[in-house]
């Protein structure tokens, strides 16, 4: 089995995913990805594709992730792994949407506005 890649997007975060034949080693930025995301919450974000289709310590990960929060980043990284998946094995397509690992979540931060402190927050009114 060759390289297998893919791309996942949330809010400000990029992920870029290398699947390859392994023994289950996920690689984020250089680091091990417990040591990237110290919270278990977040771990368990990056593992949960392969649980949902039970393969697990199979693929080695390699993830090149930038831009965006902590927790945008780990979603990011589901995403393009999900994807990667779909990309290695079709069968996995259902399980994996129906938990919907493969729908962007398209929610971003709302621009601010001019005239206003915030996008919709406003200066105290003032009748008189």
């Amino acid at each position: 089995m060759e390289m297998i890649n893919a791309i996942g997007r949330r809010k400000a975060a990029i992920a870029r995913v290398y699947l390859t034949k392994g023994e289950g080693k996920i690689v984020v930025n250089g680091k091990d990805y417990k040591e990237y995301f110290p919270q278990r919450h977040i771990q368990a974000n990056l593992v949960v594709p392969f649980q949902t289709v039970e393969i697990d310590n199979i693929y080695d990960i390699k993830v090149n992730v930038c831009g965006g929060g902590y927790k945008g980043q780990a979603e990011a990284i589901r995403m393009a792994v999900s994807r990667a998946l779909v990309k290695m094995n079709e069968e996995f397509r259902k399980p994996l949407k129906s938990q919907k690992f493969l729908t962007r979540d398209a929610r971003v931060v709302e621009r601010k506005k001019y005239g206003k402190p915030k996008a919709r927050k406003s200066f105290q009114f003032s009748k008189r």
